[in-house]
């Protein structure tokens, strides 16, 4: 197991591709946190239609030990309970995994600025804060990991200003902070997705979805255990000495040039 006994929350885990991350955790001895605004997973049009059993009780299936934490990641003194409740039910934080994320569409002349600001709060703002609070547990760990999932769009426009802005964001926090704590031994670096089979897809088409799959090299989209493997490759011993860095997990998507 490549992470027994180490323990690690993980953002927005209810779900999607937090859930992924959880399980795969959990898959190789990690104890998680499940932190998320509500415990019951979300369950798409398009994709994940069956997936109806708590995250934390396929954790404990799996043979680990889960803590679920509702949680508004927006709110910073939320962020300072979601903290104190995971060092007060395991004693330790040796791996922080910053998902929660939102979407909502629209371009500049359509979203509003409340709107904007949203997004920016949850998908980079929270992530700074999160980071900024487990830091010093972290330094505490022999082990001590922070992921942040971006995504493709980090690298390119076509998914609205405010989301590409805030992951474009997150890739470069994870190099300033990787910076800032590498004399501590812990790890900062960022996964970005391509196209995953998640209930975040609905705002699409069924065209727009066709098309994500025709620019997808691969013969399928991705799953959340997809990305839930990479996590588990950087939260690893293997993994020691990479830091600062953004590894792409799409497909096949961003190789092409045109």
């Amino acid at each position: 197991m490549l992470l027994k006994n180490r323990i690690a929350l993980v953002t927005g885990a209810s779900s999607g591709i937090g859930r992924g991350i959880a399980l795969e955790f959990a898959r190789e001895g990690a104890k998680v946190v499940v932190a998320d605004i509500q415990a019951e997973p979300s369950r798409g049009k398009y994709h994940q239609q069956d997936v109806f059993t708590l995250t934390v009780q396929e954790i404990e299936t799996l043979g680990s030990a889960g803590l679920f934490v509702q949680i508004d990641i927006a709110d910073d003194s939320a962020v300072d309970s979601l903290i104190q409740q995971t060092i007060d039910r395991f004693g330790q934080l040796d791996i922080l995994v910053n998902n929660a994320g939102i979407y909502i569409p629209g371009q500049s002349q359509d979203l509003s600025i409340k709107d904007w600001d949203k997004m920016t709060a949850v998908n980079l703002r929270s992530i700074f804060v999160t980071t900024k609070k487990s830091i010093p547990h972290l330094r505490k760990s022999k082990c001590g990991r922070i992921i942040h999932i971006a995504s493709v769009h980090a690298v390119g426009g076509g998914a609205g200003p405010a989301y590409t802005a805030a992951k474009a964001g997150v890739v470069n926090l994870a190099r300033d902070t990787a910076l800032e704590v590498a004399s501590d031994c812990i790890t900062v670096n960022a996964i970005c997705p391509g196209y995953i089979e998640t209930a975040i897809q609905d705002y699409l088409t069924p065209a727009e979805i066709e098309t994500s799959r025709q620019k997808t090299p691969l013969p399928r989209f991705g799953l959340p255990r997809d990305i839930g493997r990479a996590a588990v490759f950087l939260a690893s011993d293997d993994a020691e000495w990479i830091t600062g860095t953004t590894l792409v997990v799409d497909g096949g998507l961003t190789a092409s040039a045109i």
